[in-house]
């Protein structure tokens, strides 16, 4: 499939996100895998210390901000990566996990904070019976690939975000919607028999899960996360690109860049 920087149909934006993950599969669940594997080892960690009963109330805080902590960067390094991944391939460059990962090392804390601020006033918009929270979901979702792609700060993202979303909300909410019944569909499928498995076992020991139940459990949890959320984040770069191509004539834009550097005369040896 070609790679043309155009308007895109809810169809198209869809079709390309699944060429896009089918075409680089082992890129894009590398890049969600590697993070993960951190928050994998932190939880096999606390299945086998055991942190939560051993200690007091003051260990047992330390180690729900560090499980917080370091879902937040896991979130922030992957997603990071996969937008970059997504943007070399749409313009056409060399697209590689150790380059995404690369692209985005210095900015690990500075996307973590966004994340957490942008997720924490969505959350109090759904505390606000539902409706805000879907709102601002929306208009907010390309507010990490502004993050990313432009270098913006957290109110900087969200205003480009919502200029860039406005008038198209509604097709977004349609890719949004489509994609989240999608992977939680498939996360539903993968996940249910291992879930099953340790409620079985945790009846039979009495109500207590045993560590290989645990342990069984966060392995499928790894495996499902590296293997579904790139879709959504391919599928909001993609979008990003398309709400561009709409407003400001990315696709001449670009292609004019491409006609300079082409032009551009080589440097004297």
């Amino acid at each position: 499939m070609p790679n043309p920087l155009r308007p895109l149909t809810v169809g198209e934006l869809l079709d390309r996100t699944f060429f896009l993950y089918r075409r680089h599969f082992l890129m894009f669940v590398g890049i969600a895998g590697l993070p993960n594997l951190i928050l994998l080892a932190f939880h096999l960690g606390q299945v086998v210390l055991n942190p939560m009963t051993a200690g007091g109330a003051l260990t047992t805080l330390l180690w729900l901000l560090a499980t917080i902590l370091i879902y937040f960067i896991t979130i922030a390094v992957s997603q990071g990566a996969t937008i970059i991944a997504v943007s070399h391939i749409q313009l056409e460059r060399e697209a590689s996990a150790s380059a995404a990962f690369a692209a985005i090392r210095s900015r690990i804390g500075e996307l973590s904070l966004l994340i957490f601020g942008m997720g924490l006033l969505i959350l109090i918009g759904f505390l606000l019976l539902i409706v805000p929270g879907i709102y601002l979901a929306i208009v907010w979702s390309l507010a990490i690939p502004v993050a990313v792609l432009e270098g913006r700060d957290l109110p900087g993202a969200l205003a480009r975000s919502s200029e860039l979303t406005r008038g198209h909300r509604g097709r977004i909410f349609v890719v949004y919607s489509l994609l989240l019944v999608l992977v939680y569909t498939v996360t539903l499928l993968l996940q249910t028999p291992t879930m099953a498995v340790t409620i079985w076992a945790g009846a039979l020991s009495g109500g207590e899960m045993p560590a290989w139940a645990e342990v069984a459990l966060a392995l499928t949890n790894f495996a499902t996360t590296s293997l579904v959320s790139p879709i959504m984040t391919i599928a909001l770069s993609l979008v990003y690109y398309d709400e561009r191509v709409r407003k400001e004539a990315f696709d001449l834009q670009h292609m004019m860049q491409q006609l300079d550097r082409a032009a551009a005369p080589s440097p004297a040896t």
